[in-house]
């Protein structure tokens, strides 16, 4: 065993403890009162739920990313990596559809291995605790929908890469930046038109209190909005949201339907607020360039450790191939990748609490903002009382205890 794959096997059982050691914390923080600040929206019962639901998923993702990792290692120390290699080089195609033939043997392995937990997470977790609303007919049709779309969309991008470090050699990765930036430009601009409808009907949100306030408040802070729609949330589950999507004339605003009917207009007010705020505070545009230049980084690391032997040696390979590099150096990146995700989760805080400051500041609704997340979390069965460390390794938002009182505190007179 060299040193790549000692630093894959410790990156991969490290990664996985991390997490165990994560959610045990997270299990053991829970605790059997109702916080002071959650108790006009929370009964015994429902917090109960709460706590409850975050047991059943806590323990639940236990055996997926178990049998990942046993899978993975099973996979790897009996050579399927070579046998694979070998299957696809047999059918004597050229190194791109070769490479594709690789990957995509090993995706749809995963996805297909993966399906029973999705099933079950949805038809048995999600339906105990009334949330799934979807029915087989539907999880099945989005499964082949996300299928499609991974082919039609990510085969194409998947060769481009695969040519481009085929064929340009010292030059192949910047080639590979400048099309996955464009890819990703793109589907930013076609998505809320092209691709989430695919899944989800947005319909006009009618005309009312409601979509006057919004109008009213776009207009007041100079948000042209493309259009300001209801998603049919309620087809797959109980739990509601809200979001903002797309770039320049394409700038939508959308609320679940199950939103719409468990909020107040001013809270649903306060929430939108809260959406343009991401894009008025310019984090849509950061969280873009971060992306971009994260793409940079990965592909100049991905050039060197392609031409390095021995991250083929560690897998047994008899040849280095290009699309057996690109799934090592996925591995290889796994802890790399923990490390960035320490710093991205609270640059994502830090940016949750500048929207919630720019909605009270422009609406003046911050009490309001505050009642609408703490019923969201009564409707979702959020767990309130998280582990710090879960917080810091896993949550995007702050808590919703931390958001409110960060309200409270700036804005209460």
């Amino acid at each position: 065993m060299n040193a790549f794959a000692i630093v894959i096997l410790v990156a991969l059982v490290g990664e996985y403890v991390l997490n165990l050691v994560a959610d045990r914390l997270n299990l053991s923080a829970l605790r059997p009162e109702v916080p002071e600040e959650f108790r006009d929206v929370y009964d015994a019962e429902t917090y109960a739920r709460s706590q409850e639901y975050t047991r059943v998923r806590t323990r639940f993702g236990w055996i997926p990313t178990t049998f990942d990792l046993v899978l993975v290692l099973a996979f790897w120390f009996a050579g399927g990596f070579n046998w694979l290699d070998g299957l696809s080089r047999g059918f004597g195609f050229g190194p791109v559809l070769t490479g594709l033939l690789y990957i995509g043997a090993l995706v749809l392995a995963k996805s297909i291995l993966s399906l029973p937990f999705r099933y079950y997470s949805t038809f048995v977790i999600e339906e105990r605790f009334g949330f799934n609303k979807s029915t087989k007919a539907t999880f099945w049709a989005d499964y082949a929908k996300g299928a499609i779309l991974m082919v039609v969309l990510g085969a194409p991008l998947l060769a481009l890469i695969l040519w481009f470090f085929t064929k340009a050699e010292n030059t192949a990765w910047l080639w590979c930046w400048g099309v996955t930036t464009a890819f990703l430009l793109a589907i930013q601009f076609v998505a809320p038109t092209w691709i989430m409808p695919l899944f989800n009907k947005f319909t006009p949100l009618e005309e009312g209190e409601l979509r006057d306030k919004i109008m009213a408040y776009a207009q007041k802070v100079s948000f042209p909005l493309a259009g300001l729609f209801v998603i049919d949330g309620s087809r797959r589950s109980t739990k509601a949201n809200a979001f903002f999507t797309g770039f320049g004339r394409n700038k939508r605003v959308a609320l679940f339907d199950t939103l719409i009917e468990k909020h107040e207009s001013d809270e649903l007010l306060a929430v939108v607020a809260h959406e343009i705020g991401h894009y008025k505070k310019k984090h849509i545009l950061q969280s873009l360039v971060i992306g971009i230049v994260h793409m940079g980084v990965i592909f100049g690391l991905l050039a060197f450790f392609l031409r390095q032997g021995g991250l083929y040696m560690a897998f047994g390979m008899e040849y280095s191939s290009i699309h057996a590099g690109l799934v090592f150096f996925g591995l290889l990146y796994t802890p790399v990748e923990l490390v960035l995700q320490f710093f991205l989760q609270a640059f994502s805080r830090k940016n949750e609490y500048e929207a919630d400051r720019y909605a009270a500041e422009t609406t003046g609704l911050w009490e309001e903002l505050g009642v609408g997340l703490k019923k969201l979390s009564a409707d979702n069965l959020s767990n309130l009382t998280p582990h710090p460390f879960y917080v810091v390794l896993h949550y995007s938002h702050p808590t919703v205890l931390q958001r409110i009182d960060t309200l409270r505190r700036e804005w209460a007179k």
